[in-house]
């Protein structure tokens, strides 16, 4: 038996950049849901004794249950606990250009914080895990539309 020694989780906190887009494979019908989690930190320099606020973004897709779950109940603003696992997709786009992208392979999606505005209350258990086949999570042929270009998106600018 190989032994195993690495693990590849991911666990954010931060908030929705916008609704998360779903789509559905064309030929399994299988629903996919792609979105954007913004964190911020507190970075303190000492020699400028200045804090500033960093924002990163994070590429999120969902597959099958749990994409249908963040369709339905995730909104704009909304502060979210995603476990997942990084992923790397390398695809050509429609003009035979090669793009890369690492994006979050959700797990697990818990919304936090206040409820929003027009949302019912709902009890949900976020946790599809069990639904999620290891061997299910294709590349696309095709990527999902991507994110709005005011957004930072430098995976192909990334040295190593």
């Amino acid at each position: 038996m190989r032994e195993r020694n690495s693990l590849n989780r991911v666990i954010l906190i931060g908030h929705l950049v916008k609704k998360p887009e779903i789509r559905y494979l064309p030929e399994s019908g299988r629903p996919v849901a792609r979105f954007q989690v913004a964190t911020n930190e507190q970075l303190y320099y000492q020699e400028t004794k200045k804090t500033v606020e960093r924002t990163e973004y994070h590429r999120v897709v969902a597959w099958g249950k749990l994409a249908e779950f963040c369709e339905k109940f995730l909104e704009q603003g909304r502060q979210i606990l995603v476990e997942g696992k990084l992923r790397w997709r390398s695809w050509e786009d429609r003009e035979g250009n090669r793009r890369n992208s690492t994006e979050v392979e959700a797990i697990n999606v818990v919304p936090l914080g206040k409820k929003m505005a027009g949302q019912p209350e709902q009890q949900v258990e976020a946790d599809y895990s069990d639904q999620l086949p290891a061997d299910e999570f294709p590349d696309l042929a095709e990527p999902v539309e991507d994110f709005p270009a005011n957004t930072p998106d430098t995976d192909d600018d990334v040295p190593f």
